[in-house]
């Protein structure tokens, strides 16, 4: 059914890089030695994976305060997320890391000088990419930790999931329900038409995102800039924020335009947003364009092993299958009832 692009078949790229800590960020054992030193290149090498956007975390067997310490002394410590440090095994703590960020494991990768341990994880989790921490020097060189490009939300990424870490400790001593924690953050949705500016963003979207994405299609900034030129596409991309700050451009969707049926060929959204309530508002935007355009609405859903929330998030909005072949599901919507906008946020259409 899938014609205009290709489902991934390669590696993903790396989204989340784990660091070992004693004699592979600093040289030395902390316990042992209070005055380690940090591993020539290293704090580069760190600084270079956050300005493309890849995020990292520690998994260390160490004493958590000390170890904190240390990369607060080094001025490091704000590079890592949901840093792990503690005497469980790395394969527990990778699992803890992949969960808290909520990205697969495939995206993860681990850098430590012990065998033993990179054995231990590569035993438990076959799918994580673990390297020596001897080859450090050919760390950035890895096409895994090379994006296609470098958009402001890659740079910003870091900063992004910072803003999520605080949202959670808030939301975890918010006394009230679950919609009035999200009515106290005065969320601002935005959807948009794909510009030119957002092609790099948009084709970074259909590479990274897999969970809440409908069909898994990937479409490169060449196919992605001649869809938006085509009169018979609508491009719209969707972005987030609160008063704790932007999730950035979070959202995706590509429809084909018939005369008298639309189809949505794509329709994603960020991970980082799933817990907010708001997976739905840039389907029902579609769904009322089809509704004023007086067309019939479809949509295409690819079954994969990540997505099945999306298929719950069809069902639940009213599209009902017309045609399955596979793993292929074809959708079709009467558009005899629309959901309304969430109470708890505020949408903007940008023409």
């Amino acid at each position: 059914m899938k014609s205009e692009s290709t489902v991934v078949k390669e590696k993903q790229k790396i989204k989340c890089i784990v660091w070992d800590l004693d004699n592979t960020v600093w040289d030395g054992v902390l316990l042992e030695d209070s005055n380690v030193t940090l591993r020539h290149g290293v704090v580069d090498i760190i600084k270079t994976l956050d300005e493309r956007g890849i995020l990292q975390s520690v998994a260390s067997k160490n004493e958590h305060h000390a170890a904190l310490e240390k990369l607060e002394e080094f001025g490091l410590k704000e590079y890592f997320i949901y840093p792990q440090i503690n005497w469980n095994a790395k394969s527990s703590s990778m699992l803890a890391i992949a969960e808290a960020i909520n990205i697969g494991k495939d995206t993860l990768a681990f850098v430590d000088d012990q065998p033993f341990e990179r054995e231990e994880v590569q035993f438990a989790l076959p799918e994580v990419l673990c390297i020596d921490a001897n080859d450090l020097s050919q760390l950035l060189d890895m096409p895994q930790l090379h994006p296609t490009f470098i958009t402001d939300d890659s740079k910003n990424r870091r900063k992004m999931y910072m803003y999520d870490i605080e949202r959670k400790n808030v939301e975890e001593n918010f006394v009230g329900t679950q919609e009035e924690f999200l009515a106290s953050l005065n969320m601002k949705f935005t959807i948009s038409k794909v510009g030119e500016g957002d092609l790099q963003r948009a084709e970074e979207l259909t590479q990274r995102t897999h969970q809440l994405n409908t069909t898994g299609y990937t479409y490169d900034y060449d196919e992605i800039d001649a869809l938006r030129k085509s009169d018979s596409h609508l491009l719209l991309i969707s972005d987030l924020e609160d008063k704790y700050g932007t999730y950035g451009k979070i959202g995706l969707a590509i429809v084909e335009k018939g005369q008298a049926v639309w189809t949505i060929k794509l329709l994603l959204m960020s991970c980082r947003v799933m817990s907010r309530g708001v997976g739905t508002v840039m389907m029902n935007h579609i769904m009322h364009l089809a509704k004023e355009a007086n067309v019939k609405l479809r949509a295409e859903f690819v079954v994969t092993d990540k997505n099945r929330m999306m298929y719950v998030t069809y069902k639940f909005a009213g599209f009902k299958e017309v045609q399955e072949d596979n793993d292929t599901v074809l959708f079709e919507n009467d558009l005899s009832v629309m959901q309304p906008l969430p109470d708890y946020l505020t949408l903007t259409v940008k023409p």
